[in-house]
């Protein structure tokens, strides 16, 4: 459609006359074109000097703008390579000025112009390569193939070509890369010079200043090690190269990199395989210092430090200009982006959308950002298209401004004042994220002592960590110091500091988000197992702020779903444990935190440690039997199922619980797999269960997942570690102990052969109400309750867990009540309900059960998260106090430790009268 009817917008004719003379030279045009075009002349020799040259072109391109890009774009499809120079000059010239006009008249929007002037980048450099490469073959100093495919070669847009945002003056940043994959050893010499000589004439093309014009400025400085390395490198040196020594603002350059010639499938896999490098797994703070040094030297080195002058002030690098929202956004999006691949966007706009849609800056922040953004670049567009300057800098004097005001169709000192401001808001925003205001210095006279020897701690053993903990020194004073008791929080906190083995990702954290300060203060005050779980899982701090970490709980099939997407992104089985330690370690956290502040209690915190549980192992699974099928053949017969026994069984578990497991397979008369290395259906489950303990239990660089505990298996440690189904049902009908049969009663299939979980679970529910046999479960009960005690004794004051009426008495009882009902039930209150439902109990005695372990339950919870092992008063911090007394509803440790009693030995009396008939 014409541009006419699309108009929205004019520049003022700088030079009337000028503008009235080109005019007079061009064909008739509608009356806006005519005013569009004299405007244009007017403010710029240099598009005035297209409009005059490109004249019988002009009238059709402005007709249809849109159709006269593809035009060009498809005929550079057929121009030989001896043309090629001459008709890349002419495009040039015909694209810069219909994407001027329609800047200009406000017909296209910024994202139009830089995408039209990118696609012809593109193109320029794809036409190059194949044309140059194809003489390469012809010579034979490359192997034919597909012209696709460019012989291996692939090329690398960056920067702004790569975000597809660049300017009327923009150099073009390439890498360029051969697959040195597809050539014999002895041929990758051969290849790559023949590739050194196809980027050296493809740069010559494009750079060539020849009639009055050129294509790019072709700049390949952006490769690995420009100093040295050849203008053409192979993959795997450049691969080398990232692994080694890449830095943080390399790492940003490829936020921005896409493949814009030669083999698009090579340039893909090269890039997936960057992909560790660019984008980091853990929250990358530390990139925030690297960022701002960078800044600082981009300052330095081109005079650009101090405050804002608009006389000739950059654009693009200047306080306030392009560089710094660029920088802010890219910053951003490399810190979280190893964990959101949603943030994974080149375009800078695109990426201020994305980081204000994950939650990481204001939708304010990102508003406003990018309306600067957008203004910014439509100065420089002016400032550069005066002459075909490769500039950023506004004018130096007022008549370049008077100039620029009438190309923006603006009053010269509105303009002037709405730059200042622009500016200003661009520093303040972009500032206060690389470097905040220091905070003036708290003045604390206390820990002077413990202070004095951080510096010798391992997280303080590089210059860079010393530098960023400093500044944080009076924050974490300070908080410190607001603790109920400050010397017990700073010994505490000092614990944590000390068993940290590196520092500057963690403070580079805390420096970025004070919050997360606090909640350390927080946690080692309160919770020293918790403050040590964290010196060793410090990464687990990404969590706090990736946006859902105080959510509501998914549920344990959501848990599943998303653990099952993390593996799925993994190639190897032991990357894809070392991802499921990672993703388990983070909600574990969640858990605890969530539980030290209150958001949930003991009785909640005990469902999600289990649900967790439950969802590692379900969706680690399939993968474990994946992995032991590569290489013996798939499961034989009906496969195998994870039974879960035990707590977490009961679905209920602590901070600190180990997982009680069995797993029981039906071989349905196959005798062994068919595979690579066939197995014996016995050996083949023996060995898959070994390989689910060690891929739970095995200690890696991510810590372990669990400790795995399959003592309850048939015949316990002298069984078999995988039970046949056949085995399981003779020997639970035929040997099984009763304390066996109490285990079933909380047995529970969590994973593997639907089919299959369902027999085992139709068969535990047909044997409980098979064997509650009364006295004989009771009189055997009772003997086992008095060899526990004999061997335990009665358990400290404290201990919530061990001893007459505590919680392993009470689910003994709870358990003997399902087995005498024959009840499937799992839960402690709804089998000592099932007791009661028998006779067995009474309600009465049912609901005094249930507070105990209720309570019981609550201090066991709080302890093992507090401290990870057992409870003494006296080493008790005030935080630890304060959260168990508030889980426990109690006023005092004193009135806890009477409740306790009093329970206890009332459930002690209880389950005597019922096991032993005493009282």
């Amino acid at each position: 459609m014409s541009i006419a009817r699309r108009i929205t917008r004019y520049p003022r004719p700088y030079d009337a006359a000028l503008g009235a003379d080109v005019l007079a030279q061009l064909p008739s045009f509608a009356p806006e074109i005519a005013k569009l075009l004299a405007g244009t002349a007017g403010c710029s020799p240099y598009l005035a000097g297209l409009m005059t040259r490109e004249k019988d072109w002009l009238p059709a391109a402005l007709e249809d703008p849109e159709a006269a890009v593809e035009i060009l774009l498809a005929e550079l499809e057929t121009i030989s390579l001896e043309a090629l120079p001459i008709h890349l000059r002419q495009m040039k010239r015909r694209i810069a000025l219909v994407a001027a006009l329609a800047d200009l008249g406000g017909v296209w929007p910024l994202e139009t112009v830089t995408l039209t002037l990118t696609r012809f980048a593109d193109a320029a450099v794809a036409a190059c390569i194949a044309r140059l490469v194809a003489a390469e073959v012809a010579r034979g100093k490359l192997p034919d193939g597909p012209p696709q495919d460019a012989a291996g070669m692939v090329v690398l847009a960056m920067g702004k070509m790569g975000a597809h945002e660049l300017n009327y003056s923009s150099d073009i940043d390439l890498i360029c890369l051969f697959d040195d994959s597809r050539f014999a050893p002895d041929d990758v010499f051969e290849a790559r010079t023949a590739f050194i000589r196809v980027t050296r004439r493809m740069t010559a093309i494009l750079s060539e200043v020849k009639d009055g014009g050129y294509v790019f400025r072709t700049d390949l400085r952006l490769r690995p090690d420009a100093s040295v390395m050849p203008v053409c490198l192979s993959m795997e040196a450049a691969e080398r190269y990232y692994e080694s020594v890449g830095r943080t603002w390399e790492r940003a350059a490829y936020i921005k990199a896409r493949v814009c010639a030669g083999d698009q499938a090579a340039g893909a896999r090269f890039l997936q395989t960057l992909r560790p490098f660019v984008w980091r797994k853990h929250l990358d703070f530390a990139a925030i210092q690297d960022a701002h040094d960078m800044r600082l030297k981009i300052r330095d080195h081109k005079g650009l430090g101090g405050p804002v002058t608009l006389a000739g002030h950059d654009m693009k690098l200047g306080r306030g200009g392009i560089r710094e929202i660029e920088f802010f956004t890219q910053t951003r999006q490399l810190i979280a982006g190893g964990r959101d691949a949603s943030l994974r966007l080149r375009g800078t706009g695109e990426g201020l959308h994305a980081l204000a849609g994950a939650g990481w800056i204001g939708a304010d922040v990102a508003a406003t950002l990018l309306d600067h953004y957008r203004h910014h670049r439509e100065v420089e567009h002016r400032v550069q298209m005066f002459a075909d300057a490769q500039t950023h800098h506004l004018p130096q004097d007022a008549a370049g401004f008077d100039r620029l005001a009438a190309f923006m169709g603006r009053d010269v000192a509105e303009l002037r004042d709405d730059l200042t401001r622009r500016l200003a808001d661009v520093h303040v925003l972009t500032e206060g994220f690389f470097a905040p205001d220091a905070k003036p210095k708290a003045q604390i006279t206390w820990g002077q002592d413990v202070v004095a020897r951080w510096q010798g701690y391992p997280a303080l053993r590089s210059p860079r960590a010393t530098e960023i903990f400093d500044r944080l020194i009076p924050q974490i004073m300070a908080s410190l110091q607001e603790a109920a008791r400050p010397d017990e929080a700073l010994a505490q906190f000092d614990g944590f500091l000390a068993g940290l083995p590196a520092g500057v990702q963690l403070f580079s954290l805390f420096e970025a988000n004070p919050q997360l300060t606090q909640l350390i203060v927080d946690i080692a005050a309160t919770a020293p197992a918790l403050a040590q779980y964290l010196s060793r899982n410090a990464a687990v701090l990404d969590a706090v702020i990736g946006g859902a970490f105080f959510d509501p709980w998914p549920g344990m099939a959501a848990l599943r779903d998303q653990l099952g997407t993390v593996l799925a992104g993994h190639a190897d089985y032991e990357s894809q444990l070392i991802a499921a330690r990672t993703w388990a370690r983070e909600w574990h956290f969640r858990i605890g935190v969530h539980h030290l502040r209150g958001l949930i209690g003991a009785t909640t915190s005990g469902t999600q440690y289990a649900d967790l549980a439950e969802a590692v192992i379900a969706a680690l699974w399939p993968v474990i039997v994946a992995e032991f099928a590569r290489k013996h053949g798939a499961p034989p017969g009906r496969g195998g199922a994870v039974v879960a026994m035990g707590s977490l069984g009961a679905a209920r578990l602590n901070a600190g619980s180990d997982l009680d497991l069995i797993v029981i397979y039906d071989p349905a008369g196959v005798e062994s797999s068919d595979g690579p290395r066939p197995l014996a259906t016995r050996a083949y489950f023996a060995r898959l269960t070994q390989a689910l303990i060690t891929a739970l239990a095995a200690p890696m660089s991510a810590g372990r997942l669990y400790e795995v505990d399959m003592r309850l298996r048939p015949s316990g440690r002298q069984g078999p570690v995988a039970t046949s189904l056949e085995s399981f049902i003779d020997y639970q009908n035929k040997e099984a102990w009763t304390w066996e049969h109490l285990a079933l009663t909380r047995a529970r299939p969590i994973t593997g052969e639907p089919d299959l979980r369902a027999a085992i679970e139709t068969f535990r529910r047909d044997l409980l109400r098979r064997k509650g046999q009364g006295a004989a479960v009771v009189a055997d009960v009772a003997e086992m309750r008095a060899r526990l005690a004999q061997a335990k004794g009665p358990g400290e004051a404290w201990d919530a867990k061990t001893g007459p009426g505590r919680l392993q008495d009470i689910e003994l009882c709870a358990q003997t009540a399902a087995l005498i009902a024959g009840s499937p039930a799992r839960d402690l209150a709804a089998q000592l309900d099932a007791g009661v439902t028998a006779g067995w109990l009474d309600a009465a005695d049912a609901q005094a059960l249930c507070d105990a372990a209720r309570l019981l339950w609550q201090l066991q919870a709080a302890v093992r998260l507090l401290t990870g092992g057992g409870l003494d008063p006296n080493d008790l911090g005030e935080g630890a106090r304060r959260m168990i007394l508030r889980d426990t509803d109690t006023p005092g440790l004193d009135a806890l430790l009477a409740r306790m009693t009093r329970l206890h030995k009332a459930a002690d009396a209880i389950i005597s009268r019922r096991l032993e008939g005493t009282g």
